[in-house]
């Protein structure tokens, strides 16, 4: 039965290397990241506030 095994393989894939990760490959072209501004929004009215206007 191990014989029959051998030749046809299990079905499930090779495992995956563990530990620290390989990193950026070599050559490949690293850019900064896009800034953005800072979008700043205004303070509403308080409710008390909107209520003596009516």
């Amino acid at each position: 039965m191990f014989g029959l095994l051998v030749k046809i393989r299990p079905p499930a894939k090779t495992a995956k290397p563990r530990g620290k990760s390989t990193g950026w490959k070599t050559g490949k072209v690293r850019s900064k990241r896009t800034r953005y501004p800072v979008v700043k929004k205004r303070k509403s009215p308080t409710k008390k506030a909107k209520n003596l206007k009516t």
